[in-house]
């Protein structure tokens, strides 16, 4: 009889837990849809940018191309832009709050707190990895890095200029400066750099060794996970010092990044999953 009672009112604790268990998971489930649907949005926004470009240009997304240099084995390129007169190499980025760096240094900031490697940097391998694909010059190519407008550039106002290679923008003025750039090429040069034919040639050689194997894309995510911890390299843009400001521990860079990006809710400061409960 006893056995039976006790089995009875431990069902009964494991009945009135469920309810609490399951809105925790849907909170947690909602809160990684949230941060998840940030990124897929602020991709969405591009592609529709660069599809809405001349059709004599080609675009290719979401690249993971082999890179012995680099840790994972991969680099994964978020945009390419063929175009007749340059192809433009294309880096996205999430965060939210004051973005501040100069164009030399190897680490930028994210609100004066989080340091984060600097994206131009990180652009580089994946422009090396490009050309030695298509086998053309380093000037023509333009290395750009798109932010979401919500954040504001305290940058070197070098990266703003057309006349550079190497730009900064906001994903709303993206096309924007991508022509801007090309009509400033037009005047350089009078002439078109690329042919229909090599720009189609381009775009086929990069499709063709586009990795698309999801087990391949599946140990790229991991392998870069695995070097959250240690010092950033050209394949990892992670930011530094993701430290939850309750209990001190190391949190990932979508966790860092969801927290930036609500600071309404947690003032300015990165909580690691359970800490976020608690507010």
């Amino acid at each position: 009889m006893l056995s039976k009672l006790l089995s009875f009112f431990k069902g009964n604790d494991q009945k009135q837990a469920k309810p609490q268990d399951k809105r925790k998971n849907e909170t947690k489930i909602v809160n990684q849809q949230k941060s998840i649907r940030k990124g897929e949005l602020g991709e969405y926004k591009v592609n529709i940018q660069l599809d809405q470009m001349p059709k004599e240009y080609r675009h290719l997304t979401d690249l993971l191309l082999a890179n012995p240099k680099a840790k994972s084995g991969y680099s994964q390129i978020d945009h390419v832009l063929l175009t007749p007169y340059a192809v433009f190499i294309i880096e996205t980025k999430n965060y939210s709050g004051e973005i501040k760096g100069e164009k030399e240094d190897k680490q930028w900031t994210v609100n004066k707190r989080f340091k984060m490697m600097n994206p131009f940097y990180q652009n580089y391998g994946h422009v090396e990895s490009v050309r030695s694909i298509i086998q053309i010059e380093k000037e023509h190519i333009v290395s750009l890095v798109s932010f979401t407008r919500r954040c504001t550039f305290s940058v070197d106002p070098e990266l703003r200029k057309i006349g550079s290679n190497d730009l900064i923008v906001y994903d709303i003025e993206l096309t924007e400066f991508i022509q801007r750039k090309i009509n400033r090429l037009k005047e350089l040069n009078k002439e078109q750099r690329f042919t229909p034919e090599q720009v189609e040639s381009m775009y086929a050689a990069l499709a063709q060794v586009n990795i698309t194997d999801e087990k391949a894309r599946v140990a790229h995510v991991e392998g870069i996970k695995s070097n959250n911890n240690s010092a950033p390299t050209q394949e990892n843009s992670v930011v530094d010092e993701m430290k939850c400001a309750s209990c001190g521990k190391q949190v990932s860079e979508k966790i860092a990044t969801y927290c930036l990006s609500n600071r309404a809710k947690f003032k300015g400061n990165v909580y690691c999953f359970e800490h976020q409960k608690a507010l």
